[in-house]
């Protein structure tokens, strides 16, 4: 749990330093900044999750 954690601020300071950088160097969004295209990547994650916990890959 500890790590899952760990990878998961790790992925969201990543994500804003990223973010704060193509700001920075006035770069377009590198992704879609619609949040139903977020909650598209939310909901395949999930899926995958419920999916694997469910059936165990």
């Amino acid at each position: 749990m500890k790590t899952y954690f760990f990878q998961t601020i790790a992925s969201l300071g990543s994500g804003l330093a990223v973010g704060f950088l193509f700001a920075f160097l006035r770069l377009p969004v590198p992704a879609p900044p619609a949040i139903p295209a977020v909650m598209g990547i939310f909901g395949i994650t999930l899926g995958y999750i419920l999916f694997s916990r469910w059936f165990g890959s």
